[in-house]
């Protein structure tokens, strides 16, 4: 076992592709760009039959969905995967009958809409309009699907021309792992060269960036600015942008456990109602294909859109000079509205829709939100790791020829399977518990469990289905969630079976995420005594009380709060020290007095110069502190009197 400590160290943590390890980096080697063995998210290499072949033996170290041919490197990320439109849109095609589409086929099916039709962060009334989008979506590629039939003999998918990953190798590795590096974060000219990719990833290497103490004893800042990046998302009224630095920036925390983030350099994001609700679209978009309307809300929209224009140029007009510098443009922009307010041509413009550093996102991106750049970010820069049974996928692909070789032969229709009416009231049942226990509505889950005389051995149906097939309990259904609430409840008021395992033997408290779950098992052993349960076959620990486990929680959300504040009394130094520097260097270039024609700022323009720069945090801690000065100065003018 010691051969494999190695191994595990490297891919123990996500992998940063401008900071791999040394040891990882002196081996890599580049796979070749039409080698047979690929993973499930670059379907393009290979035929549709293939690429079923490929799903059904490949064996990878991460989650994966089937159904959209991607894969994630842990399970929150393939919920989020499953919450997503992409998701939604290929289970509403499969039951169709119409074929799915992978990321890149989706995100271009997409590119056409005038707005985002996913809604991270989104309200209930917002999701009604997401699906309306969906709706619409669906139906413009019936009618695409509807014309190639009549037109032509069913061809097959459309696919890229150009897969979105490199593939490496690594002797450090087994040979059936592969390190997937994304295409668009390397240049043109780099990109025709992809013999020269290792070297090219080694140039791209870049020393870690310390964080500066709360002291003030912080290292010397680089005398020239690391290479950074320049992302920008627009659709729907929103609109977020933000410079990141390439080089990661290293955060000390407790013990000395050093921790790589993501260092921002400047982020900002705008929201303006622009959008129709509940029938899509912008409203010049309207405007053009109808005529303009004469409504209150379209005046508004009207006036939101050319308030959004100029705040979003006006930003690219301050921030000109960092995005010129920066290494690469991911943009986002769907419709022809939001690419005219980037890409179209006016006085000082700064994003040109013929920069060679110009990308588009390779992949499926949500609402445009500040955590949506971040996510973007890491994915785009996170080192994919994929282990593919290669044996295993020569045999079937040896498998796949022989029967392609045979003669055709008609397939006898099989029936569907009758369902008895007991499977579909324990199906509607299914549907209902795992509905209350997502949304943690435990008065009603234990109402509706108490009204319908559902036992606590309740089993989820279909039983062969992927989610029940890992989740057959409610137990295990609300542990999977890491629903430390739902958990207590149904161990401690349904007395549900801590010791039921699922099709892959696992218990529910195996299946916990998250250390405030896995105490709501602890917690419940202490409450419900050694006797109620075999204990030692649940994989529970020792039992612990509620108070120890609520003490233990206001310990770790008070440590996180000081780390929080000491980062933030840092963040405030850096910024101040940055705008001394900055005004010094003004100070310099300006001559001494006012010239001819200067106009005084405005105290509300004084104001915005002294928050850019600023976190939505520090800014509103900014504005509390100015507020609370002007009150103590109303109050002593009127003691005055």
């Amino acid at each position: 076992m010691a051969a494999d400590t190695p191994l595990e160290e490297l891919i123990k943590r996500p992998l940063y592709v401008y900071n791999l390890p040394q040891e990882l980096l002196s081996t890599l080697t580049t796979k070749h760009e039409n080698q047979s063995i690929l993973r499930a998210d670059t379907p393009e290499a290979v035929s549709d039959k293939t690429d079923e072949v490929v799903l059904d033996h490949a064996v990878a170290s991460t989650t994966s969905c089937t159904l959209c041919r991607v894969s994630y490197l842990n399970v929150q990320e393939q919920r989020s995967h499953v919450r997503s439109d992409h998701h939604r849109y290929n289970l509403k095609v499969q039951l169709r009958g119409g074929p799915t589409l992978d990321e890149s086929q989706f995100a271009k099916a997409i590119g056409e809409l005038d707005e985002s039709i996913s809604g991270s962060e989104s309200s209930e009334a917002e999701d009604e309009e997401e699906n309306d989008q969906l709706s619409a979506l669906l139906k413009k590629q019936a009618k695409l699907s509807q014309v190639t039939d009549e037109d032509e003999a069913p061809s097959k998918k459309i696919t890229s021309g150009r897969p979105p990953l490199f593939w490496l190798s690594s002797t450090r590795l087994p040979s059936n792992m592969s390190l997937g590096v994304y295409r668009a974060l390397f240049s043109n000219a780099e990109q025709d060269e992809p013999r020269h990719l290792v070297e090219t990833i080694k140039r791209k290497q870049l020393p870690p960036i310390m964080q500066p103490r709360a002291n003030g004893n912080a290292p010397e800042a680089p005398s020239s600015p690391s290479p950074h990046v320049f992302m920008c998302m627009i659709g729907g009224g929103h609109f977020a942008a933000m410079l990141v630095s390439l080089a990661p920036e290293i955060h000390r925390r407790q013990g000395g456990i050093e921790d790589r983030q993501a260092r921002v350099i400047a982020h900002k994001t705008f929201h303006r109602y622009t959008t129709r609700r509940k029938q899509g679209g912008s409203q010049s978009a309207n405007d053009a294909a109808k005529g303009a309307a004469h409504s209150a809300g379209s005046s508004l929209r009207r006036y939101n859109e050319a308030a959004l224009e100029k705040e979003i140029r006006d930003l690219l007009a301050d921030w000109k000079q960092m995005i010129d510098e920066a290494e690469l443009l991911f943009v986002r922009a769907t419709g022809s509205t939001n690419r005219r307010i980037l890409f179209s041509q006016y006085e000082g413009q700064v994003l040109r829709q013929n920069d060679p550093r110009l990308r588009g996102f390779p992949f499926s991106t949500r609402r445009a939100t500040q955590s949506e750049l971040m996510r973007c970010f890491k994915e785009l820069t996170r080192v994919k790791v994929s282990q593919v049974d290669e044996a295993a996928l020569a045999a079937a692909e040896a498998k796949q020829r022989d029967e392609v070789s045979k003669p055709s032969t008609p397939r006898p229709q099989q029936q569907k399977p009758k369902v008895s009416k007991e499977d579909e009231e324990a199906m509607l049942h299914t549907t209902q518990i795992q509905a209350l226990i997502r949304r943690s509505k435990i008065p009603a889950l234990m109402t509706y469990l108490s009204k319908n005389s559902i036992p606590t051995s309740f089993i989820f149906r279909p039983s062969d289905s992927q989610q029940n097939f890992r989740c057959p309990t409610p137990l295990h259904f609300a542990a999977n969630l890491n629903s430390p609430s739902m958990v207590l409840a149904l161990l401690t008021r349904t007395t549900a079976d801590p010791t039921a395992t699922n099709g892959e033997g696992r218990t529910p408290f195996e299946l916990a995420g998250d250390r405030a779950t896995r105490d709501a098992f602890r917690v419940a052993r202490h409450e419900l005594g050694e006797s109620k349960w075999n204990w030692e076959a649940t994989k529970v620990p020792s039992p612990i009380s509620r108070d120890e486990a609520n003490n233990r929680s206001e310990r770790e959300r008070k440590t996180a709060e000081e780390e929080e504040t000491s980062r933030r009394k840092a963040e405030m130094d850096r910024l101040k020290k940055e705008e001394a520097a900055s005004a010094a260097q003004r100070a310099a270039k300006k001559p001494a007095g006012r010239t001819l024609g200067s106009v005084e700022k405005t105290a509300s323009e004084k104001r915005e110069e002294e928050m850019r720069g600023m976190t939505p945090e520090m800014r509103m801690r900014l504005e509390r502190e100015r507020r609370a000065r002007a009150a103590e100065e109303r109050f002593r003018r009127m003691q005055g009197q």
